[in-house]
């Protein structure tokens, strides 16, 4: 059963501007929860495995005060550095539509059919590792794993730089990398939450996801027309030098994640870090804290790993299929446009740093709309409302994009698919919707792997919709466009049920819940089997 939370006063990413008189900042923070109830407290207490049960306090209080100051703390120690993290993610990931504006194709000898395989391989390639690598991650411990995967890819990034041909090509940035890359963002969201609450993960999520596809994006943007005319000093390909010293860049970054990723809340100290990061007072604020929000995220330790029967268990949770669903399905109406963006706008006329530089101007829409939209779905408690933004965004465009014909001037076009491509990215949303429906810690290890798979494949669908017999030009992709049309209103569709479903869940458990006595609910708690969401005193967020 959900408790009432205490408001906080004017906290967020911008409380520096809004709480200039520090209102409230010295009331009591501590939130209720179960263990303010002997039975709940009983039920719920964290085993001495728990790696932070030394620090629980089930009577500790603070105040707003200190758990804002420790709140940014954790934002500057663990959050901008996974930033940076995933930073570099995006950028090898993503280099390779900057080296389609220098011939990058032509040179390797490919076509357009090639580079959709390739997308369509990596995609494969980065699902497969997903749950493996989520794990590895649970049993070793994300600390550990995180730079481990970070380095390895790294020295795959910078082997690019002597690709020969389509084998090399599918093989070293398609099959490697994206297994390599497999299961990295699971892995740090699951790392993050060891840190953050239910309600403070989803906005952390949402600039983590800022650095992944905006940032790296856009200095990716300036940064490959610098790499890219090294080609005029060296006489080598500019798209070899890109791949080459990002990957540098990366390796540098994973090796330095070793030593920047301490393995838990009260686990920071180490022979480089002799005093550790927080102080005896704020391990207890940061630990009682997240577990007064989430009880069950005592349940498993940080080096425990999964069982199959833990694994088996949260595949086969249905309350959960929604969200998979939704992870499949709704980028794939705005992918085609954003995947062949960069060879679409050497296909328009514009030259390799043109190409590179206009695609800047929907990067800083996306970015601005991702964060919008992240911040709407806290502000209105409705993840659905804020994911229905994306389908309601594209609709309009894509009709436009429809209707275009070959008099339709290249300016034209350029606005309408550079809206299309500047979505409001709401998949940092979904992730951790997916992450609080799960309700446990193995749920949400492998739900987060599942939902990512899910997402993925739909990036191998969408990758296969525009086709070389089309060439990229708007007016010969009216199938394709059509396609994305009616995807559109299916995805539509699709929201409004997933909203109902768990809005009928909640309300047929609650009517379950307040059919019983007090001496049935307390029996209930204590003697239950029902694990996570299936509990009956859970409820879905929706």
């Amino acid at each position: 059963m959900e408790l009432q939370e205490l408001k906080r006063p004017r906290v967020g990413w911008f409380r520096g501007l809004r709480n200039r008189r520090d209102e409230g900042l010295d009331e009591i923070a501590t939130q209720p929860s179960v263990f303010d109830d002997p039975v709940g407290l009983e039920v719920y207490r964290p085993p001495p495995e728990y790696e932070n049960a030394h620090r629980f306090d089930p009577k500790a209080t603070w105040t707003w005060r200190e758990e804002n100051r420790l709140v940014r703390k954790i934002d500057i120690r663990i959050m901008l550095w996974s930033c940076l993290m995933v930073f570099c993610l995006s950028l090898d990931r993503g280099n390779i539509q900057q080296a389609n504006t220098d011939n990058f194709l032509p040179d390797l000898g490919l076509t357009t059919d090639d580079y959709n395989l390739g997308n369509s391989v990596f995609k494969f390639a980065f699902v497969s590792a997903e749950l493996p690598s989520q794990i590895v991650s649970k049993r070793i411990g994300p600390d550990v794993w995180i730079p481990i995967q970070i380095t390895l890819w790294s020295i795959v990034s910078a082997s690019q730089f002597w690709l020969t041909g389509r084998p090399t090509f599918l093989l070293t940035s398609r099959v490697l990398i994206g297994f390599l890359e497999g299961g990295f963002i699971p892995d740090t969201v699951l790392y993050l939450s060891y840190f953050y609450t239910k309600t403070e993960l989803p906005i952390r999520i949402g600039w983590f996801f800022v650095s992944s596809q905006y940032m790296s994006a856009l200095i990716g943007a300036f940064v490959a027309t610098g790499f890219l005319a090294i080609q005029n000093a060296t006489g080598t390909q500019g798209w070899r030098w890109l791949f080459l010293l990002e990957g540098i860049l990366t390796a540098v970054v994973g090796i330095a994640s070793f030593f920047m990723l301490p393995p838990g809340p009260t686990q920071t100290k180490a022979w480089f870090r002799p005093k550790g990061w927080f102080t005896e007072r704020e391990e207890i604020i940061m630990v009682n804290r997240v577990l007064r929000d989430d009880p069950n995220k005592s349940s498993m330790h940080n080096r425990q790993g999964l069982t199959l029967p833990m694994i088996w268990r949260s595949v086969s949770d249905w309350r959960l299929w929604p969200l998979y669903y939704l992870g499949f399905v709704f980028c794939i109406n705005v992918g085609p446009p954003q995947q062949y963006l960069t060879l679409t706008l050497r296909r328009l006329g514009f030259d390799t740093t043109e190409s590179n530089l206009l695609t800047t101007p929907s990067i800083v829409i996306g970015m601005i709309g991702l964060v919008v939209t992240t911040y709407l779905a806290e502000l209105t408690n409705s993840r659905t409302f804020a994911c229905l933004t994306l389908q309601i965004w594209a609709f309009p465009l894509l009709i436009a994009l429809y209707t275009f014909t070959t008099e339709t001037s290249q300016w034209s076009y350029y606005i309408v698919v550079t809206l299309i491509t500047g979505f409001p990215y709401v998949h940092p949303i979904q992730v951790a919707w997916a992450s609080r429906n799960s309700g446990s810690v193995e749920g949400r290890t492998v739900s987060a792997s599942l939902y990512n798979i899910c997402a993925n494949l739909g990036g191998v669908a969408y990758s296969n919709i525009y086709k070389t017999s089309d060439a990229v030009r708007a007016d010969f992709n009216k199938h394709g466009n059509l396609a994305l049309i009616f995807i559109t209103v299916a995805n539509i569709v699709a929201y409004g049920l997933t909203w109902l479903f768990y809005r009928e869940t909640n309300r047929r458990r609650q009517a379950k819940w307040d059919s019983m006595s007090e001496k049935e609910q307390q029996v209930y708690v204590e003697t239950t089997a029902d694990k996570g969401n299936q509990r009956l005193d859970f409820r879905f967020a929706y």
